[in-house]
């Protein structure tokens, strides 16, 4: 699968970003952002179906996939990287729906009140993701709420030690934490490949910036349409953050909930999420007249 054009974006601090631009030049644009320890390589599905009548622009976060890292990680910058992928890619007041997953999704609240992201969104898609109290309402680590699974799980969300190859049991863990119990293998191996492919320092150190995320208050400046897709078996970010997000939206479209589903809500079911964005680009994203 060879992207329709690759370029560059230029964040504010000067960090080049890998972008991809797949579809129709005059196809309505959709601007999707990963998660934590991903890669462009996350979004195929959604890239293979909707590139047929959609202009889908993906990038590789800071440290991620194509991306370099840099000195500095915050939900700041991931900001700023989304605000120069969307001016590197859409002419000014041409509307995109955006879809964010994890940490993707994070980026596009911590954007929120940006001036391109004003501009440029006409609705956006929250998969699988959290505002605030990620590793206290975590429930990779089987206890009770309380402190020591607090303690437990930022010791294990931020771990610096190596993930190593992609073996069976690697295959096993990555599933416990991330899928649904009825996740097919081969998505699983799909998974584990992109997971592992990022560098344990890039998975340090953006660990560090999920586990002090504090983004409430950028949820209330998210003022276009929103949805919001959460696995019940969402052991990362559980269907609390789900809820507690869309509660406070301006504009809520509401949750839609997948049953048994895990954190990797566009890789399980890519037929859904992408319905969903269809539909959003449908709803709410007008054609330039003449396009």
């Amino acid at each position: 699968m060879s992207p329709a054009r690759d370029l560059t974006a230029l964040s504010a601090d000067g960090t080049p970003l890998h972008v991809e631009v797949h579809g129709p030049e005059d196809a309505p644009p959709v601007v999707l952002a990963h998660g934590w320890t991903c890669s462009t390589a996350f979004w195929a599905a959604q890239i293979r179906d909707l590139a047929a009548d959609h202009r889908v622009i993906v990038y590789d976060q800071r440290g991620h996939g194509r991306t370099p890292p840099s000195p500095v990680c915050s939900t700041d910058v991931l900001a700023d990287d989304l605000e120069a992928v969307l001016a590197a890619t859409l002419a000014p007041g041409e509307q995109a729906v955006i879809a964010g997953h994890s940490m993707g999704g994070m980026t596009v609240l911590a954007a929120a009140a940006r001036p391109r992201v004003r501009e440029h969104a006409a609705a956006v898609l929250l998969c699988s993701t959290g505002a605030s109290r990620l590793v206290a309402e975590s429930t990779v680590v089987p206890l009770r709420p309380g402190r020591l699974r607090t303690w437990l799980t930022g010791r294990v969300l931020g771990s610096r030690a190596p993930l190593g190859p992609v073996t069976p049991v690697a295959k096993r863990i990555l599933k416990y934490a991330t899928m649904g119990a009825g996740s097919a293998p081969h998505l699983v191996e799909v998974c584990a490949r992109i997971v592992h492919a990022c560098p344990r320092t890039v998975r340090h150190a953006w660990s560090r910036v999920l586990s002090a995320l504090d983004l409430d208050h950028a949820v209330r400046e998210l003022r276009v349409p929103t949805a919001v897709v959460v696995g019940t078996g969402d052991r990362l970010t559980p269907p609390v953050h789900a809820h507690r997000i869309a509660a406070a939206l301006p504009h809520s479209l509401g949750v839609t909930e997948l049953p048994g589903l895990g954190h990797m809500t566009p890789v399980e079911a890519p037929e859904l999420v992408n319905g969903r964005i269809r539909e959003l680009v449908r709803t709410y994203t007008q054609l330039k007249e003449g396009a």
